[in-house]
């Protein structure tokens, strides 16, 4: 039986949008990879999506799993050697038994780590560290874990590299740093402050009066410092990779590979231990939401939108911008970010519109995931590290918090680009 093109069309969003409604809800706790890639079993099984095309779709995500297997291995091995444990104790020792000055503290270092690392490297690396310095602190843990799943995406346009998704929003044409800052850096800004005010003000009340201080402080191992050294000399590589207009992905795995090799020779210790803690799960997960979106695109979607979006422009300039952030911002929850970056930057390719509006759609994608724990695959590697630490965050509470910290900053920094 041959199915009309209205027919294949309605297939293929009836299981994209059942196998991304899995991926939020997550039906009988089996987790994201699982519901992503059964979309995309299907999607071929059933002859909707060729198998070549499929094959295509996962390929083009092939920057973003050198990038992550870069930064998992990177945190695995500073993990086992105890950077972060170290980084904790002195995290809790500079807050000086304020619970606050601790948040405050772990705000600032999400901001540093996310804007030179990226937001997924905030959401592998800096999530253990603050989980262990909760513990050391004797604090509840979750108030402060938050804050390394939010200000992941709130600080994830101030460089290029911040986010993954920024590159592949521009592609080729990602501006210079300058013409970068002068765009994003007040946006940024907004979004930042806006982001510790709404955190503040929905955690701050589970915050205790006091919390540990005053720990003694181990010396680190060789191990430990080669790690940092790893994860010092990583960022460094991006800053350089970025300037150079290259993609991430190899630099942060050849990072990951080496400095792994360097401390697990140095500790004689066998990869297996390291290899088998990381959470691979990742990886398909990211391939099965590529293949949606390839899915999604053969609907006709792109060019419709591209016509939307030609029309806004034409027939209201000024608001364009602002509807197209906040659209693609809700929208990112729906499927993404990273995909959803893709459809914008496929969008904008076939007639270009004005330059504010794509810094505008760039602060959807990078901002509209705080709304809920699946918007961003930042957000979906954090809730895996939280997991891993015996916590946990539903769909809903997560959507809770997004509610009131997502809206005020998306307007802020929406602002600061189309106003100020």
């Amino acid at each position: 039986m041959i199915l009309s093109p209205l027919a294949v069309n309605m297939a293929n969003w009836s299981i994209a949008g059942a196998a991304t409604a899995g991926v939020i809800v997550r039906p009988f706790d089996w987790p994201e990879a699982v519901w992503a890639l059964s979309g995309a079993a299907l999607l071929v099984l059933f002859g909707l999506l060729p198998w070549n095309d499929a094959l295509t779709a996962v390929g083009k995500g092939s920057d973003v799993y050198l990038f992550l297997i870069g930064m998992m291995l990177l945190s695995e091995t500073a993990r086992r050697q105890g950077l972060f444990d170290w980084v904790a104790v002195r995290a809790v020792n500079l807050a000086r038994r304020s619970p606050r000055r601790l948040f405050l503290v772990i705000y600032v270092a999400g901001v540093l780590v996310t804007t030179f690392m990226s937001n997924d490297a905030t959401a592998v690396v800096l999530t253990p560290a603050v989980y262990a310095a909760a513990r050391k602190a004797k604090v509840e843990p979750l108030p402060y874990l938050f804050i390394c799943a939010l200000v992941a995406n709130a600080a994830s346009f101030v460089l290029p590299i911040s986010n993954p998704a920024n590159i592949v929003l521009y592609g080729d044409h990602t501006p210079a740093l300058l013409p970068w800052l002068k765009s994003f850096a007040l946006p940024s800004l907004l979004s930042i402050v806006a982001t510790y005010l709404a955190l503040r003000f929905t955690e701050g009340r589970r915050l205790p009066a006091e919390c540990e201080s005053d720990l003694p402080v181990e010396p680190l191992s060789r191990g430990a410092r080669a790690a940092m050294v790893g994860l010092a000399s990583t960022a460094v590589v991006l800053l350089g990779t970025s300037a150079l207009d290259k993609q991430l992905g190899l630099p942060t795995a050849i990072m990951g590979v080496a400095t792994t090799a360097l401390v697990l020779a140095m500790a004689r210790e066998s990869p297996w231990a390291t290899v088998r803690e990381v959470s691979w799960a990742v990886l398909p997960l990211v391939a099965g939401l590529f293949v949606l979106v390839e899915a999604l695109a053969r609907t006709g979607v792109i060019d419709q939108l591209a016509r939307l979006l030609a029309h806004g422009v034409e027939q209201a300039p000024a608001g364009t911008p602002w509807i197209s952030g906040a659209a693609i911002a809700l929208g990112s929850n729906f499927i993404n970010n990273l995909p959803a970056g893709l459809i914008a930057s496929s969008t904008v390719a076939i007639k270009p519109p004005a330059q504010s509006v794509v810094d505008a759609l760039l602060i959807g994608v990078d901002l509209g995931p705080n709304l809920s724990v699946t918007g961003s695959l930042a957000t979906i590697l954090w809730l895996t590290a939280v997991r891993r630490e015996g916590e946990d965050v539903s769909f809903g509470r997560f959507l809770r918090l997004g509610l009131i910290a997502m809206p005020p900053a998306l307007i802020l920094a929406l602002a600061g680009r189309l106003i100020f």
